[in-house]
């Protein structure tokens, strides 16, 4: 039985440096791609204001501009590219079978998943209405607003420290406030967390309410066993209590981690033969635009490979 001619040879769910890179790279090796980014392709570096350690720009650079280069570049060598989102996906039977939010249904030959990973939010109601007026989930994004000004991060792993030793760049004094006695985070980042004067850790609470007014104007802690609370006047509240991957229309469709997080092996294979993921929709540690536009590389060159392997 032959089988069906596909729209196209690879299609990439989502953008940011994993699909892009993914794009580029499947359009130069002769592929016919297509880049499903949503309304705005370009990810969460979208939001980020300035990137100092993306590889090739001595000076600083705007994420949203990074992400414009990387659009250009992926159309420029050929990359179909559509401004919106995946709705569902059926992976049972080749050709892959992509439904985007128009409603209309194409088909590939190969499929990367790039959808990336969000900020995990606490769930107070005060922090939703408060989000981009002074609750942040990204200190790298928003940290400059706060020069001189006293903020919290909530959290106690190794982002949250992260957070928090980066934010003292600005701020004139960071809280640091953990649910538990003792922190996370590992070793190294502990001890300069201590040692760092502009920082003050509070154990043993939670948030409860987030209070402002057109702004943020503090934070309402309470003690996990006493229940007193504790009232922070600032004007800026990071959340870093993790990530939650992007793979709502992939479960049940390919093997997914406790946390959510797509499984592959070394070459960026998923559980299902002709299906690949790269960047934060796949990596539970670093979480950074460079290795994420290394793993779109080793997607795209693995799924050229496979549609080269399936022909013979």
């Amino acid at each position: 039985m032959t089988e069906t001619k596909p729209d196209f040879d690879i299609m990439i769910i989502g953008s940011g440096p994993a699909g892009f890179t993914a794009a580029i790279y499947s359009a130069r090796g002769g592929a016919a791609t297509a880049l499903f980014g949503g309304v705005a392709p370009g990810g969460q570096l979208l939001q980020t204001t300035e990137i100092e350690n993306f590889p090739g720009f001595p000076e600083p650079v705007i994420g949203a501009e990074l992400m414009e280069k990387m659009l250009k570049q992926a159309k420029r060598l050929g990359t179909t590219v559509f401004n919106e989102d995946v709705t569902a996906v059926d992976l049972t039977g080749r050709p892959f079978k992509v439904t985007s939010g128009s409603g209309k249904t194409y088909t590939a030959g190969a499929v990367i998943v790039a959808t990336g990973a969000q900020a995990r939010w606490l769930g107070l109601p005060s922090e939703q209405k408060y989000v981009g007026k002074g609750v942040s989930g990204c200190a790298t994004c928003d940290g400059f607003f706060f020069r001189g000004k006293e903020v919290c991060v909530v959290g106690g792993g190794d982002t949250a420290a992260e957070d928090a030793l980066f934010l003292t760049r600005f701020a004139s004094k960071v809280y640091l406030v953990h649910r538990r006695d003792k922190l996370r985070a590992n070793f190294r980042l502990q001890e300069k967390l201590r040692t760092n004067p502009k920082i003050e850790i509070i154990y043993d609470h939670v948030p409860a309410e987030i209070t402002g007014e057109a702004k943020v104007t503090g934070i309402t802690l309470k003690h996990v066993a006493t229940g007193a609370l504790r009232r922070l006047e600032l004007p800026g509240v990071f959340i870093a209590i993790g990530h939650s991957p992007a793979t709502g229309i992939f479960k049940d469709k390919l093997n997914l981690d406790d946390a959510g997080y797509i499984v592959t092996d070394e070459r960026t294979a998923t559980s299902v033969f002709g299906v690949f993921a790269a960047g934060d929709v796949m990596d539970t540690r670093y979480k950074q635009a460079v290795v994420a536009a290394g793993s779109g590389c080793k997607a795209a060159m693995e799924a050229l490979l496979y549609l080269e392997d399936i022909k013979k």
